[in-house]
């Protein structure tokens, strides 16, 4: 017996799966990943500290953003992106999350609104450690595109 083959057409369902899959396929391969150095001298205003931060932060072109830093030194109780040039105190726009000891995480799906994004764009992002010990912030991180 001879096999036979059906032939399948493409739907408009099936092509918008295929566009967006295509799309954020794309979007993540253009994906910026930036490395993140905190320090306490980067806060305004400068606070002394033995405490360090490192992270890893990707940007698309979709204007998601995803990574985390590590801590060590620090007793951290909250951990935000900042908006502001370096050498200013801006307002938080991403929250972070503790995933485990030391480790701030940016929540998955989190996207930049477009203004943000500009300000990301013109190294006007910076990431902000909290602590008990320095209320306003402990360690910061210019985040530089």
């Amino acid at each position: 017996m001879k096999p036979t083959f059906r032939r399948k057409h493409l739907t408009a369902a099936d092509l918008a799966i295929f566009a967006g899959a295509l799309a954020l396929s794309v979007a993540v391969a253009n994906a910026k990943d930036i490395k993140v150095t905190l320090s306490g001298d980067q806060e305004v205003p400068p606070v002394s500290t033995t405490a360090t931060g490192t992270g890893n932060i990707s940007v698309g072109d979709d204007m998601s953003i995803s990574g985390s830093v590590t801590t060590s030194g620090i007793a951290g109780t909250m951990a935000h992106i900042h908006m502001a040039t370096p050498g200013k105190n801006g307002p938080v726009v991403v929250h972070m999350t503790k995933t485990s000891e030391g480790v701030w995480t940016i929540p998955a799906g989190t996207k930049l609104t477009k203004d943000q994004f500009k300000d990301y764009e013109a190294g006007d992002l910076y990431i902000n450690v909290h602590s008990d010990a320095h209320d306003k912030g402990e360690l910061r991180g210019q985040i530089k595109p």
